[in-house]
């Protein structure tokens, strides 16, 4: 089978790696990719908003199946271009890809199918935004409602912290999509990650995971895509799965459907576990990043024949069975992320990972053949272990012998983890 990977970060490197291990691939492609993606796909210098050109591509090589990783190219239409060509597509529509495209429609969703999620307003101006913040009180929660890198939402703890918040959507920070806001109660509970695949009408669970948003240790400082993650989540017994399932990913699903944007691809959804249960804080129509690189360590079926079905409407006919050792992945940054930071500074080394780990690139590229970090989030080292507290000291290992003199990282990933392992 010919396969053509969509995307160059962190996740796509560890899908590419995960897909190439499959033995129904004969030919693997990977536009752009990245110089860690090139150890398992040809890379191709296509240019993925130029649709035409990637179905060009894809006619040129008679390609079978697209997978198409991040969550941009989805919501502006690619996976309905290809479809549109013939091609079998790994992604939803970008009708459904409003799910995370914008944050208004979700909540929408959640109110008319009757999905638990903290109560909210939408707001196309600051002056009601702030009026409602300010009858509301604090802790609240401001989102732009539209893509924003992981990084258009606060968690205001005090009202004047929300008001900023306001003013910044509407003053261009996040460019257009800050053109509206969605307000939100505060969910007070601990953080969760489901994943779950969808061909419309059949739902297969995957996994459970926990990541780390804030970039400094203790979870404090600014939100960022993501500075590490572990999984399976210990605050997602099965019990919390079952709810899950039944309160908001099949009732998600219906009213797709029952609203006219049958959805496949992944359900990632970001969940709040409350003295209710699970409550949806957001959804995304792709695999995690950095979840995604820990999915992948335990993953022990193949991927390929699982992300087929869900794009041809068979997902009832895999199954997917997951390693019992958790998995913990740790983002090597650039120094100053998620502000500014220099580009193109060298990495001199990258260690040969062992069994059970792996060094998956984000934003890397090769000058003169050298390599360099280009992006915020850099490399994502990840390991296995039999507790979360032993796969935490692997990464770190691995970790300590990076060579790249701009990086940082946080080194408490996994701690709410290891301290439940501890008690």
């Amino acid at each position: 089978m010919k396969v053509l990977l969509i995307g160059s970060g962190g996740r796509e490197h560890a899908l590419a790696w995960k897909l190439a291990q499959s033995p129904l691939m004969t030919e693997f492609y990977a536009a752009p990719g990245n110089p860690g993606i090139a150890e398992h796909a040809t890379l191709v210098a296509v240019d993925v908003e130029d649709h035409d050109a990637v179905i060009a591509f894809c006619e040129e090589k008679a390609i079978d199946f697209i997978v198409v990783g991040p969550e941009a190219p989805l919501v502006a239409g690619v996976a309905d271009r290809l479809r549109t060509a013939g091609f079998a597509v790994f992604g939803p529509s970008a009708a459904a890809a409003q799910l995370e495209g914008s944050k208004g429609f979700t909540k929408d969703i959640c109110a008319r199918y009757d999905i638990p999620t903290g109560a909210y307003q939408r707001f196309n101006n600051a002056p009601k935004a702030k009026a409602y913040i300010r009858e509301q009180g604090a802790p609240i929660v401001v989102k732009a409602d539209g893509l924003a890198a992981g990084k258009g939402v606060t968690v205001a703890m005090t009202v004047d912290e929300a008001l900023a918040a306001v003013d910044d959507c509407f003053e261009g920070a996040f460019g257009a999509a800050g053109a509206e806001v969605v307000v939100e109660a505060y969910l007070d509970g601990e953080e969760a990650s489901f994943f779950c695949l969808c061909d419309g009408k059949h739902a297969l669970a995957l996994a459970t995971a926990q990541d780390h948003k804030r970039v400094g240790e203790g979870d404090t400082g600014p939100n960022t895509g993501g500075m590490g993650a572990y999984s399976p989540a210990p605050v997602m017994t099965p019990e919390m799965v079952e709810r899950t399932m039944k309160d908001i990913i099949e009732p998600t699903m219906r009213g797709m459907a029952d609203s006219g944007f049958p959805f496949s691809g992944v359900f990632f959804a970001g969940l709040m576990i409350t003295e209710k249960g699970p409550e949806l804080i957001e959804y995304n129509v792709r695999f995690g990043d950095p979840e995604c690189q820990v999915l992948m360590m335990r993953l022990k079926s193949d991927l390929l024949p699982m992300l087929l079905a869900t794009a041809n409407g068979t997902l009832d006919q895999v199954a997917a069975e997951w390693s019992d050792d958790p998995a913990l992945t740790v983002v090597m940054a650039s120094k100053g992320y998620p502000g500014s930071y220099d580009k193109n500074t060298p990495i001199r080394h990258v260690p040969d990972a062992g069994k059970g780990a792996k060094v998956f690139h984000a934003g890397t590229a090769l000058q003169d053949g050298a390599l360099v970090a280009t992006g915020g989030r850099v490399l994502n080292v990840t390991a296995t272990g039999k507790t979360v507290g032993e796969a935490q000291s692997h990464a770190y290992a691995l970790l300590d012998k990076v060579d790249w003199e701009n990086g940082f990282c946080r080194r408490d990933i996994g701690w709410r983890a290891v301290e439940r392992e501890k008690a």
